[in-house]
């Protein structure tokens, strides 16, 4: 099994560009997990800040999730809103694979929550899908972590949201894979707080030196992981060169 993660940017790269990195990796990945999709534009946000920066629906992406399941018909569409129902999270799993369960979880405040200031700051959940195997479940585990202005250090609510992503993994029968933008550096406990659970940090343990890509010009260069439990099976774990975001792309085969 191939699992590809990547932060879209909501497709600033280029929508072009996005979309053939798709096409690309259509064939040999099984399960797509992205972040930053938009299903439809807000025409009523344009000119607000949304994480930092002022929104142009005109420069985003705004029907990733109809343009990105075009170019991958044999793969079955999840998608969980995270601000109002036309932002969020999106999984694209292989139909060939037997989902026995898929939903989302909040793990920083409630659902339908923004900050009037920057919606860049609005509810978190985790995406998962649940799939059948010869042995046991496993369950493949989407999110993007909160964003808050500050850079990608502690908080309280990291911390906390953190500790809330354990709660619900301690629920889970089989392993699990848990993937996506964290918004955290490698050092912080709200990171190490996984690492204590047991789960394999692959950055960490593959030697990653950043995550991120030439669009992104800052100086913290880590945001994205992939934690793994310790019955998952590694093959192999790298960061892609496709830069199509600020963010690369992270595939790892099982």
């Amino acid at each position: 099994m191939r699992i590809i993660s990547l932060n879209t940017w909501g497709g600033r790269a280029g929508k072009e560009k996005l979309l053939d990195f798709f096409k690309k990796y259509a064939d040999t990945t099984d399960i797509f997990c992205l972040q930053e999709i938009w299903a439809e534009p807000y025409p009523y946000l344009e000119g607000c800040l949304a994480g930092g920066v002022v929104l142009n629906n005109e420069q985003t992406m705004v029907y990733a999730l109809r343009e990105i399941s075009a170019v991958l018909p044999n793969h079955a569409t999840f998608f969980r809103p995270l601000l109002g129902e036309n932002y969020g999270l999106l999984m694209l799993v292989r139909k060939e694979f037997q989902v026995s369960t898929e939903g989302e979880f909040f793990v920083y405040k409630q659902k339908g929550y923004s900050s009037e200031i920057d919606i860049g700051d609005h509810a978190r959940s985790i995406q998962y899908v649940t799939i059948a195997t010869a042995t046991k479940p496993l369950t493949v585990i989407n999110f993007h972590g909160l964003w808050n202005g500050k850079g990608k250090t502690d908080t309280e609510e990291r911390i906390q949201q953190s500790k809330n992503i354990l709660e619900f993994t301690s629920k889970l029968d089989g392993e699990y894979v848990l993937c996506g933008d964290f918004n955290l550096l490698p050092d912080t406990e709200s990171v190490k707080l996984f690492e204590r659970a047991g789960l394999r940090n692959l950055i960490k343990e593959y030697g990653v030196l950043s995550t991120r890509t030439s669009f992104y010009t800052k100086s913290e260069k880590y945001a994205d992981y992939v934690f793994v439990t310790k019955g998952v099976q590694v093959k192999d774990f790298k960061v892609l060169p496709d830069e199509v975001s600020d963010h690369a792309p992270l595939v790892v085969d099982l």
